[in-house]
């Protein structure tokens, strides 16, 4: 009908359409678009970490001693395993956009067309139909319809338009046709206003990576004094060669910035994007799958989120003197009869009579579809019954409406309840005739997902407090929370009636549902929530969620929602299973636990190496060359950490990551400092060469380090029993089949006994020390402010 219309509508001629689109009236693509490739290769390039290897690398490359040079390799792993990862990533989410996008019917001049709706300009006339997107904002010049607005304000129920009345890009046809004008374009439209205000640059909220930048700047900070120290010492006073002093400034400030954890942290978390990638979930920021692991606050988008975005029957209730059956065979003929315009009302109930066996209804004669105007549908069945289904009031009259709602009385107030009713016949406008017959009632709410309940249960269980943030009604809110298990879901607010920043920071204190939320009210409830110290996850699908995803630490969108919400979001669900969640908490959890585990061994090695060369700028010389420290790098601190990092572990995250780090890596560098000071001095007692010196040193660091893996593989399991070997096994071939590329020398009587010595006082030390940090370390005021000082060496910076 919509079609006759507005046959006598003109559109736009091709003389009009080139004016406006040389005057920028065009409706441009103004989506928040996820990360180029080439800012995500600059973001993971452009890092102080590259910086300084870099330039050790040039100095190295001087030198003309290119295996030397092998730490490089690490670096460049770091870099094409972030940058593959998020490339990965993103390619994933652009293809969602490309398969959701639509072309639109355009009304021009010239005729009818299709455009990609990034093609329409300022005063077009659209053609729209049911399941179609609004795609720019307009009014409707004809046709009445039902739109579903809740990508844009959450309100899950469909709201009833006809001319004059205005769109919303972004809004979608439920039932019925339309030809709406284009009134704005572009940056104009009500969705991409919201969009604007999304576009900056969000800051990676993330411990782990906190702590990762607080220690490269601080090993920077000390390596270039250091290293001075040592090429002056070395070259000035010792007499050795600029190539000589080079590689031994370069071996004692390489060991300061923790490459191989850079490394590790990126293999971890890219492994852990890999296996959610395959349940469906997309990691577009990989630290985020550390931070959803740490939260204390999850606040929930209600639709797409808790319900599926669509409806269902909850209960269908017969007049007295009818049966449940004949109200069901009455539906289903309805419902069968407009099947090819269903909209979500008639999906739900079609699904119904489905599960009943209603569904071989016997074909119509005749269709009467869903008018926005009319409020209800019909059909004329083939013996000539007129059936008619829709809102009371509109079915049988504003003063028999009270049938109705005795029938509904045992109904939940926020179910929409509708009519089903036997009329004479329908006229030639589709009107009823005749005065109609109920034969009852079906009630139709929200969807809800079948795993929410236990989802919430989990989150519950892990105590993470659960807040539900909604556009929809508070009250239709709350009644869904309560029935997922949310906590506190009876203490509800109406967002409308919080008319300044002091009420609506107030309800953050006393409720947990609220509805009728705008978008910049959401993300104020995830600010107020920051300034109490929490650490806030924020689920949505709708353009109404954008601010608030794009404020929270953590943000997970559906992937079936709007582009915008997908491209703000570090995960996206693929499949909109928010069941998934967990397993992304799981995989944090895995990840946080094995990297505090094995950071200690990285961190064994900054440390020892920053006061080593310290030392020696007093007690020269330095002991080690840059490839006898990759052999110590890769054997007691790579394979290990590696392969530790990657076991399963679900325990709860708990405390500082820098603290828990500290309190085991810090006893097996002291350890060895003191041994190797042994033997810098035992060594010029003993007339040792710097070759000899050199094989000493790493074996007392091997001697410690195998001694630290010990202790933090603890319980001791086959895999981990395996690792110890491999570890001794690649030392001691290190140390006699490659003594020579490794340029170590065989052991004298001397050499053994200072290494037996030191080494057994080491690893004693070592263990009594490490005893006591893990006991004290979460009570003591000085390791605290120990903590606090490596910390603010970042967060003092940026």
């Amino acid at each position: 009908m919509t079609g006759e219309k507005d046959q006598g509508l003109a559109g736009l001629t091709d003389e009009e359409v080139a004016e406006r689109v040389a005057a920028g009236r065009t409706n441009a693509n103004t989506d928040v678009r996820t990360k180029s490739v080439g800012q995500i290769v600059a973001e993971h390039a452009l890092t102080l970490f590259n910086a300084v290897n870099l330039a050790l690398a040039v100095l190295v490359l001087v030198t003309g001693q290119y295996r030397n040079m092998l730490f490089m390799v690490v670096v460049a792993a770091n870099l094409l395993i972030g940058v593959g990862q998020e490339v990965r990533a993103k390619r994933m989410v652009d293809r969602l956009t490309i398969l959701t996008q639509k072309e639109v019917t355009v009304v021009r001049a010239s005729g009818e067309r299709s455009v990609a709706p990034s093609e329409l300009v300022a005063d077009d006339l659209v053609r729209l139909a049911h399941g179609d997107q609004v795609p720019a904002d307009g009014v409707i010049v004809s046709g009445h319809v039902s739109m579903n607005e809740s990508l844009l304000t959450g309100e899950s129920t469909p709201v009833s338009k006809g001319p004059g009345d205005e769109l919303l890009s972004g809004s979608f046809v439920d039932a019925g046709s339309l030809v709406a004008r284009v009134t704005r374009v572009g940056a104009e439209g009500y969705a991409a206003r919201i969009n604007a205000e999304a576009k900056y640059v969000k800051p990676v909220r993330s411990e782990i990576q906190d702590t990762l930048r607080a220690i490269i700047r601080l090993g920077t900070a000390v390596l270039i004094p250091l290293g001075a120290g040592l090429f002056l010492r070395s070259l000035l006073m010792d007499g050795g060669t600029p190539s000589d002093a080079i590689l031994t400034s370069v071996a004692a400030v390489i060991g300061m910035i923790p490459q191989g954890l850079v490394l590790l942290t990126s293999s971890v978390l890219a492994i852990a994007t890999f296996r959610l990638g395959r349940r469906m979930v997309l990691v577009q920021q990989a630290y985020c799958v550390e931070t959803l692991a740490r939260v204390d606050t999850l606040c929930l988008d209600k639709t797409g989120t808790i319900t599926t975005g669509e409806m269902e029957v909850s209960a269908v209730v017969p007049a007295p003197g009818r049966a449940a059956d004949e109200v069901a065979a009455a539906l289903a003929r309805i419902v069968r009869a407009n099947e090819a315009d269903a909209n979500e009302t008639a999906r739900a109930i079609l699904a119904y009579v489905g599960e009943k066996g209603e569904s071989d209804a016997a074909p119509a004669d005749r269709a009467v579809p869903f008018s926005s105007a009319r409020k209800y549908s019909g059909c004329v069945t083939a013996d000539g019954r007129a059936l008619v289904m829709g809102a009371a009031a509109f079915v049988l009259g504003a003063e028999r409406a009270g049938e109705a709602d005795a029938l509904a009385r045992g109904l939940d107030a926020t179910e929409r309840v509708l009519v089903v009713a036997e009329a004479d016949g329908f006229d030639g406008a589709d009107a009823i005739e005749g005065a109609p017959r109920l034969l009852g009632c079906v009630a139709i709410r929200d969807q809800i997902r079948p795993t929410a309940a236990k989802t919430m249960r989990y989150f519950l269980e892990q105590g993470v407090e659960l807040r539900v943030i909604s556009g929809d009604d508070p009250r239709t809110v709350s009644a869904i929370a309560a029935r997922v298990g949310v906590p506190g879901a009876e203490r509800y607010v109406d967002a409308t009636t919080l008319a300044t920043p002091e009420d609506l920071d107030a309800a953050v204190d006393g409720a947990r549902v609220f509805g009728r939320v705008t978008p910049q009210q959401k993300r104020e409830l995830v600010r107020a929530l920051h300034r109490r110290g929490r650490t806030v996850a924020m689920t949505g699908d709708g353009v109404n969620d954008v601010l608030a995803l794009r404020e929270a630490d953590c943000s997970v969108a559906m992937a079936s929602g709007s582009a915008a919400a997908r491209n703000v979001s570090e995960i996206v669900l693929a499949d909109n299973d928010f069941a998934h969640m967990p397993e992304v908490v799981a995989e944090g959890r895995r990840s946080i636990n094995n990297l505090q585990r094995s950071a200690s061994l990285f961190l064994v090695k900054t440390v020892f190496t920053a006061v080593l060369a310290l030392i020696c700028i007093v007690m020269p010389p330095y002991p080690f060359i840059p490839i006898q420290m990759s052999l110590l790098s890769t054997a007691v601190i790579g394979i290990p950490s590696f392969v530790l990092a990657l076991e399963p572990n679900h325990e709860r995250v708990r405390g500082s990551f820098l603290a828990n780090v500290l309190a085991r890596s810090l006893p097996a560098s002291a350890a060895i400092v003191c041994a190797l000071l042994a033997e810098l001095v035992l060594g010029r007692a003993l007339d040792h060469s710097y070759d000899e010196i050199s094989t000493v040193c790493t074996v007392l660091v091997a001697f410690v380090g195998i001694a630290l893996v010990w202790r933090i593989s603890q319980p001791l399991t086959p895999l981990r029993g395996a690792l110890l070997a491999v570890i001794v096994a690649i030392v001691a071939l290190g140390c006699t089949v490659g003594r020579s590329f490794f340029e170590f020398v065989d052991m004298d009587a001397s050499m053994g006994a200072v290494t037996v010595a030191a080494g057994v006082v080491a690893v004693a030390l070592f263990n009594v020390v490490y005893d006591r940090s893990l006991a004290g370390y979460e009570t003591s005021a000085r390791f605290a402010r120990l903590v606090s000082k490596v910390e603010g060496s970042h967060h003092g910076r940026d």
